[in-house]
């Protein structure tokens, strides 16, 4: 008991120093604030979201000291998510800290990283800044639990990812866990079960005042311009939907572009992400691990799914999804108007595991003849026809083919507009398809074999938008 008093003292100590230092950067740079401000305050939520919607494919990456154990506790696999061990396996907050010194990813290089997922299509990527584990991938003046501070590392993970999406052109985004398993104001005390979410800290505005907003503005202000920060853990019953609006407007006061997902606030409907109505703070819905299964006009959402069964690393799971499946996914989403973020759980080495990036690099060929058919679109006009997808942008309807027919002959629901050429994507000449206009649609002649065993792309060129 005498030690956790001391080591609260300590935080609230250094807390209060770095606040100080805080409001005199923040001071200084006031007339570059202000600046950047008057450019964007009067940026609409259209204005906002455009490059978000255009973009329709991310890299989630989900890193932290959970990699270390990678799923393993004294000997013992750990049922659940990786990056949930310290949880599930009832890690006590000092033992849990003994992994911070084994954390060194020496194969950590930012450009590549940021070049596989580049070339994969994806035109942003969102890191867990800190998960609920409370450890930070940046170097933190609120605390010393960062990767520059309690680790041998000794480099700020986020500035060189910052540093190699703004040289190669990709939108660096944040994820930050509201839940916090090791800060004393938080949910630390809730050890056994950090999740407890019965119980509340009283001291969790001091939390939320000291800890959780100095680490955001340090964000926000030293790494952006941000595109999206991505929040989590709000289920905890510390956490309000006022706090969440609250959040919200204090956020987009230090950057007015900033994109902020639902779960900010408590408007999310669990799992299947979608807010619960316009009342409650977030730019959009959050699915997870799933696809809502009608589309979803006028609203903005984000399907966010791992390739095997965790979202961090875990050294024996090896339930890989397909490159089949991941393009279907790909396609499934654009179709019904959302984004994809597809996440990746490097090892503590700080490496991608290999399977994540053969997958990868074969989406990236499909999307290097395909891409057209999933940047910038909007959702399906015919529905979800029994052989594909359908994506739409401006005067163009491409229709994803994951069934290739027998025959020769695409069955195609009406369109709303007559065809005045349909070709292959992936044909460089774009040589005319033959289309007849029939009683229940149209009908494109096709080669027997198709261009792509997973996903060929017909293009049909409408004489209307």
């Amino acid at each position: 008991m005498t030690r956790q008093t001391g080591r609260q003292w300590l935080f609230i100590g250094a807390t209060v120093v770095s606040l100080l230092i805080a409001i005199i950067i923040l001071a200084s740079c006031g007339g570059v604030a202000q600046t950047g401000k008057a450019k964007t305050q009067h940026l609409s939520k259209d204005e906002r979201m455009e490059w978000w919607r255009d973009a329709r494919f991310g890299l989630f990456i989900h890193w932290g000291l959970y990699s270390v154990p990678a799923g393993t506790y004294k000997g013992e696999r750990v049922d659940g998510l990786g990056e949930w061990i310290m949880n599930n396996a009832k890690i006590p907050v000092e033992e849990y800290e003994k992994f911070a010194p084994q954390f060194n990813p020496i194969g950590f290089r930012a450009d590549e990283w940021v070049r596989l997922a580049k070339n994969a299509g994806m035109k942003y990527i969102v890191i867990t800044s800190k998960h609920h584990d409370g450890f930070c991938l940046w170097d933190s003046k609120v605390t010393d639990y960062d990767v520059m501070d309690a680790t041998p590392f000794k480099r700020d993970i986020l500035l060189e990812l910052s540093q190699a999406c703004k040289k190669q052109g990709v939108k660096l985004c944040f994820y930050h866990s509201i839940m916090d398993w090791h800060h004393p104001d938080a949910q630390a005390p809730f050890w056994p079960n950090y999740n407890d979410t019965s119980k509340s800290n009283p001291n969790f505005g001091r939390y939320v005042d000291t800890y959780l907003k100095p680490q955001l503005t340090e964000l926000v202000t030293n790494y952006g311009p941000l595109g999206v920060l991505w929040f989590d853990g709000e289920w905890i019953q510390d956490w309000t939907e006022p706090q969440g609006k609250d959040l919200y407007a204090y956020l987009r006061g230090l950057q007015p572009s900033l994109i902020i997902n639902n779960r900010v606030g408590k408007g999310r409907q669990g799992m299947e992400g979608l807010s619960k109505g316009d009342d409650y703070a977030g730019d959009f819905g959050t699915p997870e691990q799933q696809v809502p299964p009608e589309g979803l006009p006028g609203v903005d959402w984000e399907t966010c799914m791992t390739m095997n069964d965790t979202w961090g690393f875990k050294s024996y799971d090896e339930n890989w999804k397909s490159v089949e499946e991941l393009i279907h996914t790909l396609a499934d989403v654009a179709s019904k108007g959302g984004n994809f973020l597809l996440n990746v759980g490097p090892t503590p080495e700080g490496l991608i595991p290999q399977p994540s990036v053969e997958r990868l690099q074969e989406v990236g060929k499909w999307m290097a003849v395909n891409g057209e058919s999933i940047h910038g679109t909007t959702a399906s006009v015919i529905g979800r026809p029994e052989w594909g997808r359908c994506t739409v942008k401006g005067d163009k309807l491409y229709l994803h083919v994951f069934h290739w027919p027998t025959d020769g002959v695409l069955q195609v629901p009406a369109v709303p507009g007559q065809v005045e050429k349909a070709y292959l994507l992936a044909d460089k000449k774009r040589t005319s398809l033959p289309v007849a206009a029939g009683d229940a649609g149209l009908t494109v002649s096709l080669a027997p074999e198709a261009p792509d065993a997973i996903d060929s792309v017909v293009v049909l060129v409408l004489k209307n938008k």
